[in-house]
């Protein structure tokens, strides 16, 4: 009896491990804060465990990796002074250093890369410029980028994310409000639209639906999510905006990172100030949104989040209180329900 009792707890025990998978965290650098860290995440229990140094680096603000997660790209956010690098992915979790190249503009916040066309694109929120690069077969990245330069003599640009749909690459700008759409032309990009957003909006990131139809736009200054939708090949129209803050609250606020659910039945937005993440219940044929929850991230100055692989778990990083929350999700409901905070230094961005 004993015997049996013991296989048990050992095959739980081997069961509960099996379920770790790799969470790569972002950070800004300290003296207390080295790089880019490495936990164990479980996606049966939720559980992050096991925190160690995966590479040395400052200011690894945004993470991201290729398509086989053999390698591993981060921005260094130094001012005139940024790069992107690109590292390989040891077995054992840490990340062993590739290339890097400078981002052509300084406060580099986002990376993104397309494996269909063997690109990755940089945006330069300090810069205001977006810079793309060919990724070569060793993951290394290549030193003669297409450079995109948003500036105005009379209006700053700040490009603060962008993300490759087919043969299109879309830009949110901040500083000009607006969300560019670049067509794949030969062997180069080619702007065809600036998609507006409201004066003073902010356009910060996005997500696109996955058949193309809908975009929603999640805008840092006014607190909204803007969704636009597909009108004839290549042209999108402003269909909606949506306030993501509660009712009541009338503080200040910077709306940060947002996300689909996997079944795209729910959109996710954090809002920094207000300190919560906004769920919205959206509609799969209109692609319009209702907002269902706003719940707080136990935490201060929620940056970025993601949804677990499985869907189960939120995991949001709160950069200001440096602490990471974890939470149930509800697939029916897609509501969120606080599970438990672990604390983490100054994480920025959360990569499974």
């Amino acid at each position: 009896m004993k015997f049996i009792y013991f296989i048990s707890l050992l095959f739980c025990s081997f069961l509960i491990k099996a379920q770790n998978i790799p969470l790569y965290v972002g950070t800004y650098t300290s003296d207390d804060v080295q790089g880019i860290y490495y936990y164990n995440f479980n996606t049966l229990t939720g559980e992050i465990t096991n925190k160690k140094l995966a590479v040395k680096t400052e200011n690894p603000s945004f993470i991201t990796f290729s398509k086989n997660k053999k390698y591993l790209y981060a921005v260094n956010e130094n001012g005139e002074n940024s790069f992107v690098k690109s590292y390989e992915v040891n077995n054992d979790g840490t990340l062993a250093f590739i290339n890097k190249v400078g981002t052509n503009g300084n406060g580099p916040c986002h990376v993104q890369t397309n494996e269909a066309n063997n690109k990755l694109v940089v945006s330069n929120y300090g810069g205001g410029t977006v810079s793309i690069y060919t990724i070569h077969k060793s993951g290394s990245i290549s030193e003669s980028p297409q450079v995109f330069d948003h500036n105005l003599e009379n209006k700053q640009a700040h490009a603060h994310s962008a993300k490759f749909y087919k043969n299109n690459l879309f830009v949110a700008d901040l500083g000009r409000d607006f969300l560019a759409q670049y067509i794949l032309n030969d062997k180069e990009f080619v702007l065809k639209e600036n998609h507006l957003m409201k004066e003073g909006a902010g356009p910060r990131h996005f997500e696109i639906s996955k058949n193309g139809a809908f975009i929603y736009v999640i805008n840092e200054l006014n607190s909204t999510v803007t969704v636009l939708q597909q009108k004839g090949k290549n042209t999108y129209k402003t269909i909606e905006s949506i306030s993501t803050l509660s009712d009541d609250y009338n503080g200040k606020n910077q709306c940060a990172d947002i996300h689909l659910s996997a079944d795209e039945k729910f959109l996710y937005g954090s809002n920094r100030g207000e300190n919560t993440i906004v769920v919205f219940k959206r509609d799969a044929k209109s692609g319009t949104l209702q907002k269902i929850q706003n719940i707080s991230v136990n935490g201060d100055w929620p940056r970025n989040f993601t949804l677990s692989p499985n869907g189960k778990f939120l995991l949001v990083a709160n950069q200001r209180s440096e602490n990471i929350s974890v939470y149930n999700v509800d697939n029916k409901l897609g509501t969120l329900t606080f599970l438990y905070s672990l604390n983490a230094p100054t994480p920025v961005c959360l990569l499974f």
